[in-house]
């Protein structure tokens, strides 16, 4: 019997998750990006690098991939988890209001593209049927690269997505247009209707069955507390579209966008977001490995010349085009430019299209593995690309900037952030709204929080433990921090993390008591107040002014006896003042 080390995808799988766990902390280290990491690790470990040499020494068989087909389903499914992130980000109605972008910038910036590159390669003798296949090709960007680094908002990250977007949508009409071209083709633009009448039904289906099955299915799973199920749930989604888009002639990244989409209208979209970030991180650095695998570094050094020529035009080409279509749709020139440098490089689905204009006998073989090196190293760039397009954009933007700066408009108020959101959260969020203070409130009971919502609450579903989800609530321009969970070890692990983070954030936490208050204030709390104390102050006040004392003079005596309190809790604590005070005499002195 086999013992499992001799299996191959074993080997493969030890070595790609031991790639992970070195690659991202090692060059976060020295601030380079795991991309181009996870690419070089490809490059080395891979049939072109060391496992080249796995024939002559045995005991490289541990350390290289040596089927580096076996790995490329794992990073289909990372792009389609990509394109399922993306999805959580947006919503329906922000997907309608980009619609002119998406289908105005987006396919002009496509078929200009693909023309440009195109028509410079019929003018070096590529057929003309090949130079179109080669020019769509070439003209798709890296979706898997690209949006990482940018995000959906901003000037740049919105245009990028746009553009994106409509280059994903548009690869299941080129490719069977590319069949339809090829030599023998036979009814292939009839097949390109029938796919795309059962995939807009497929759509369709997907859309109602979504709308109403999985809030109530993603209800059950938050109410059971589980992180696994919820995760299971979430890639059944997935899958499922994935699956359903497929099986009707569509890409299965539709799919995983669409999944994304109808999550994204529910109240579990940022918990989904948060619960799936590892997996999708790990399924793309698998891709960039199968990416710097397959470069081959005796071609590189046979077609050096060649190669340095063909990946500068690409890239010049697009960035060019790219960067004259936004800027004539009103985009400043320093984000123009900068989005134009990031959308240069070929993309991951460059590979796909190559691989169709060769199958229909448009490209010839020699033709498509030397464009294929080209989208290798053009992906190999995109973090260096991305670099230079932000270096280029200050740049342009400092040269355009010619009169003295203007003082901004002021932003919107910073919101106070409540973590829980029960009897206390809600009473803290009843007062903010009152004194028309913005707020967010968090909470990982979705019945409360489905509630809360109801009732006009502004509450945000996610479990506030997690350090990914406290991350994506934006602590660096809130105004102050409630933490009003009945739960003093969360409380103490939360104080530590967020007081580490941002040294000036005020941090208000609910104690049980005034012990639970000293260790708060320990850990970094501005103010920690104790329920049993507060109660107490309660019911001492009632008494005086139901006895007929004044209540000026009780509410005087109620803070003079507080002060003395939290001077007590101060002492208990180690600390001889509060982190408020002691916080607003260094900002004085």
């Amino acid at each position: 019997m086999a013992f499992p080390t001799q299996s191959t995808g074993f080997s493969d799988a030890l070595v790609i998750l031991g790639a992970a766990g070195i690659v991202i902390p090692a060059f976060a280290r020295f601030r380079v990006n795991p991309v181009i990491g996870f690419i070089l690790v490809g490059l080395a470990l891979g049939p072109h690098g060391l496992g080249a040499l796995q024939p002559r020494w045995p005991w490289l068989y541990h350390l290289t991939i040596t089927d580096p087909h076996a790995i490329e389903p794992f990073a289909e499914f990372g792009i389609v988890l990509l394109l399922f992130a993306i999805g959580l980000e947006l919503s329906f109605r922000r997907l309608w209001s980009m619609r002119t972008k998406v289908f105005g910038v987006g396919s002009a910036e496509l078929i200009l593209s693909a023309a440009v590159i195109g028509g410079t390669l019929m003018l070096f003798g590529q057929a003309p049927a090949g130079a179109l296949g080669l020019g769509l090709a070439l003209a798709l960007s890296s979706t898997a690269l690209v949006l990482p680094m940018t995000g959906t908002s901003g000037e740049v990250g919105s245009g990028a997505f746009a553009m994106l977007l409509f280059e994903d949508l548009a690869l299941v009409p080129i490719l069977f247009a590319l069949a339809a071209l090829g030599p023998n083709a036979g009814g292939g633009w009839s097949e390109l209707m029938s796919t795309l009448m059962s995939g807009g039904l497929t759509v369709l289906l997907l859309l109602v069955a979504g709308r109403f099955a999985l809030p109530p299915l993603f209800a059950q799973a938050a109410r059971t507390k589980s992180p696994e199920l919820f995760l299971a749930i979430s890639l059944l989604v997935v899958i499922l579209a994935s699956i359903a888009t497929t099986a009707a002639g569509l890409s299965p990244i539709v799919g995983a966008l669409l999944a994304g989409l109808l999550i994204a209208e529910t109240e579990y979209h940022t918990e989904v977001e948060v619960i799936t970030a590892p997996f999708r991180g790990l399924a793309l650095g698998v891709f960039l490995i199968t990416v710097g695998m397959s470069i081959d570094v005796a071609a590189l050094a046979s077609q050096w010349g060649a190669l340095v020529l063909a990946v500068a035009g690409v890239v010049l080409a697009k960035s060019v085009v790219t960067a004259l279509l936004l800027r004539l749709s009103g985009t400043r020139p320093g984000a123009a430019v900068e989005t134009g440098l990031l959308m240069a490089s070929p993309s991951e689905t460059t590979l796909i299209v190559l691989g169709a204009a060769q199958a229909g006998g448009l490209v010839q073989p020699d033709a498509a593995a030397f464009w294929q090196t080209v989208t290798a190293i053009g992906l190999t760039i995109t973090p260096l690309l991305a670099h230079l397009g932000r270096d280029v954009a200050r740049r342009v933007e400092r040269r355009q900037t010619r009169e003295t700066a203007t003082i901004p408009e002021p932003g919107p108020a910073a919101r106070v952030l409540i973590v829980g959101f029960g009897r206390v959260g809600r009473l803290v969020a009843s007062m903010l709204a009152t004194h028309e203070r913005p707020y967010l409130a968090v909470d990982a009971d979705i019945d409360a929080v489905s509630a809360a919502r109801k009732e006009g609450f502004a509450v945000l579903f996610g479990d506030a433990s997690r350090a990914e989800m406290i991350d994506r609530l934006g602590l660096d321009h809130a105004a102050a921090v409630v933490l009003t969970m009945d739960d003093p070890v969360q409380q103490l692990r939360l104080t530590r993390r967020i007081r580490d983070a941002h040294h000036d954030l005020p941090i208000i936490a609910r104690a049980r008591d005034a012990r639970n208050a000293a260790q708060l204030y320990r850990a970094g709390a501005t103010d920690a107040v104790p329920e049993q104390l507060e109660s107490s102050f309660q019911l001492s006040e009632a008494v005086l002014t139901e006895i007929g004392v004044a209540v000026g003079p009780v509410i005087a005596s109620i803070h003079e006896k507080r002060a003395e309190q939290r001077a007590s809790i101060m002492e208990m604590g180690g600390l001889s003042e509060a982190p408020k005070e002691r916080g607003r005499r260094l900002r004085d002195a």
